[in-house]
């Protein structure tokens, strides 16, 4: 069965164990979201469940995300379907998503409509979690790549924060593919394994992860239950 859920980040602080310490924390609001949809070999080629997280207003939404979640009968395309016998999709009957996300891996125990909430992780000990990177801009090697520069002291003349030579000798006379070079930094799908699960919230589906997530406060995330073994 597939242990996951979509949420965002609400911020870091710290909670305090038995012994006194202080631990890290991140505070997750992770849920409620709804099955949206369930992936068949049969049907599409592979097992996975889709999730809705966050209502969208009806005003903001197309016509293709009200029909994503509720059937409208009155399309010529559902009427000609039911005319010839075709049995449609069940719809899961919510609000349309904000946040939509597909997790692969076995489906029983998922059906169409089903909410799935934080007490989900109530016997998980870590977690994996996705989001997507703060973006920085283009950016030099020494922020991007941790690069030392160039010297400080005589012989060095305004390139101080210039990465050095790039290219090769004669042979093969060009840019090896791959360098570390500057450009576009973060803002990018980023994946933080194996976090502890600190606390959960139920009531107010709260999850709380020990260490730093991907992205800003209010920046979608996918949680769920590690597969890194140790």
């Amino acid at each position: 069965m597939i242990v996951g859920i979509l949420g965002r980040k609400v911020g870091m602080t710290q909670v305090y164990q038995e012994d006194g310490t202080a631990v890290p924390v991140t505070v997750i609001e992770a849920g409620p979201c709804h099955v949206l949809q369930i992936r068949t070999p049969e049907r599409d080629g592979y097992e996975a469940i889709q999730l809705g997280y966050l209502d969208k207003p009806r005003r903001l939404a197309t016509r293709a995300e009200r029909g994503h979640v509720a059937r409208r009968m009155e399309s010529k395309r559902s009427k000609r379907r039911q005319a010839l016998g075709i049995e449609l999709p069940p719809k899961p009957g919510c609000e349309p998503k904000r946040f939509i996300r597909e997790l692969r891996g076995p489906t029983e125990g998922y059906e169409v409509g089903q909410e799935v909430r934080v007490d989900i992780f109530q016997d998980v000990e870590a977690v994996d979690v996705i989001g997507t990177s703060k973006g920085r801009g283009y950016s030099g090697v020494m922020r991007r790549h941790g690069f030392a520069g160039q010297r400080a002291s005589h012989g060095v003349k305004k390139v101080h924060r210039h990465m050095g030579g790039t290219g090769c000798s004669a042979f093969p006379s060009r840019v090896i593919k791959g360098k570390r070079m500057p450009g576009q930094y973060g803002n990018a799908r980023c994946t933080v394994r194996n976090l502890k699960v600190v606390a959960i919230d139920p009531e107010k589906n709260l999850l709380l992860v020990k260490g730093a997530v991907p992205g800003p406060n209010g920046g979608f995330l996918v949680i769920r239950k590690t597969n890194k073994v140790g």
